[in-house]
């Protein structure tokens, strides 16, 4: 993994060069703004319950079906499509290093972009002068649960960029993955059929992966090591599919 600094910050360059880091950044911040927008609106008109940052995290999955695949579409599809890889991967470097170097790049600038929203809650405190607004539990909590879920939102885009030489449908194979992942498990750990009879050990695995749930728990300050877990294990494994994957074409070129 010697190789793997020099590949990163080659990797990062490519993304602050390219038009769909931009327009990802761009709808991003759009729409979490237009969020807390909404959020002060609610608060505003009347006292509420719960933590403002609480509030904030509920819709993390439309800008993570819309970020994370513009992020991430063009890391292997574009370089198969051009034949690139081919080319870097008769340097002194693996397969390994290249895709990895990729999901770190995507990576630190996912997480970067959420963490540009940390001013959004500066403003309100500055501005309001109430540190209710500012609760740290809550918003250390969220954001801790999104640096820990993107590990496996990005890993998949990789993956799903892995398996085409189309950036569109590189794009298109991560959001539909990701939609399925979060909103799928919620659907279904939702369902009461279930619960009932031989599915009984079906939805426990369900609950398991269950993203929204593991978002609350995270919000509450409750962090399980079966959480950890997940992402870590869902990660590597997405990406051991994307190595492996980039290998299978490879040896078919």
């Amino acid at each position: 993994m010697k190789h793997l600094p020099t590949l990163l910050s080659h990797e990062l360059r490519m993304l602050l060069v390219s038009p769909a880091t931009y327009v990802a950044a761009t709808l991003f911040l759009g729409f979490m703004g237009l969020i807390f927008t909404k959020i002060l609106e609610i608060y505003s008109g009347a006292p509420q319950e719960t933590s403002p940052a609480i509030v904030y995290f509920q819709l993390f999955w439309l800008p993570v079906c819309v970020m994370v695949p513009l992020l991430t579409m063009k890391c292997l599809a574009e370089e198969r499509r051009l034949g690139t890889i081919e080319t870097l991967l008769t340097t002194p470097v693996t397969t390994s290093e290249v895709v990895l170097a990729k999901f770190a790049a995507a990576y630190l600038l996912y997480t970067t972009l959420w963490a540009s929203t940390l001013g959004f809650f500066y403003f309100l405190k500055r501005f309001s002068g109430d540190d209710r607004f500012l609760d740290p539990g809550p918003l250390l909590g969220g954001f801790l649960f999104i640096a820990v879920s993107g590990l496996l939102f990005v890993a998949i885009g990789v993956l799903a960029s892995s398996v085409t030489r189309n950036q569109s449908v590189a794009g298109i194979l991560g959001c539909v993955a990701l939609a399925t992942l979060i909103l799928g498990g919620n659907a279904l750990s939702d369902s009461t059929w279930l619960e009932q009879g031989l599915f009984r050990p079906l939805k426990s695995i369900v609950d398991y992966g269950h993203i929204f749930a593991h978002r609350d728990d995270f919000a509450r300050g409750v962090i399980d090591v079966r959480h950890l877990l997940f992402y870590a294990s869902g990660t590597a494994l997405a990406l051991i599919f994307s190595i492996l994957s980039v290998e299978a074409k490879l040896l078919h070129a």
